[in-house]
């Protein structure tokens, strides 16, 4: 019914997350129908960000620089280490203008059912980084699941001949969360987490 190039405009949109076939085709055609206001646009905009975009060689976060700006934000305290296991994570992180140290994120999670391994994911980098004696800090931001759990395991066996202080982000109760609605694991979580006021 539809040309190739249409086609695969469907095909490639159906890739991103979160969009199925039928979503693809209703953002192609959204796309066609407002090709000076949308689709032109938005192809520069891909270009422009398939050219410049690179992940930063020292914490792995996104960026048109290398090191990028928060690597080398001076007023970032570099003994503060936060290891997140994606840049969608940092990128949370960031919005909620919490913390000011600086990050390294892993790339994924160690997972051996996707046959991911320690040498799939940046821990090397993370230990030689640490290893370099100017982290006295390294927070653990993977998510509590049960990949997110192994890693965090695992990074702090890796870190413990180094002295540097290993702490992870608590789980529990959200913010304006009621009992009633979370579930046991999370309530579990807050009670083995509750600290004194």
């Amino acid at each position: 019914m539809v040309g190739p190039e249409i086609e695969r405009l469907i095909q490639l949109l159906a890739k991103l997350p979160g969009m199925g076939p039928r979503s693809a085709r209703r953002a192609a055609l959204h796309m066609l129908k407002r090709r000076d206001t949308v689709m032109t646009p938005l192809a520069a905009a891909l270009t422009e960000t398939a050219e410049k975009i690179r992940p930063c060689t020292t914490c792995g976060n996104l960026s048109t620089q290398d090191p990028c700006a928060i690597c080398t934000d001076p007023r970032r305290d570099g003994g503060l280490l936060c290891v997140v296991e994606e840049v969608a994570d940092l990128w949370a992180l960031e919005r909620a203008a919490a913390f000011g140290g600086r990050y390294h994120v892993l790339g994924g999670t160690l997972s051996a059912l996707d046959g991911v391994g320690p040498e799939d994911l940046n821990i090397q980098s993370l230990v030689a980084r640490v290893t370099d004696g100017q982290v006295r800090e390294v927070i653990l931001a993977t998510n509590a699941t049960v990949e997110g759990q192994t890693t965090a395991h695992y990074i702090t066996d890796r870190l413990a001949e180094t002295g540097c202080t290993v702490t992870r982000l608590a789980h529990g109760v959200p913010v304006g969360g009621e009992l009633d609605y979370l579930d046991d694991g999370t309530l579990s979580a807050a009670l083995k987490s509750r600290r004194p006021l």
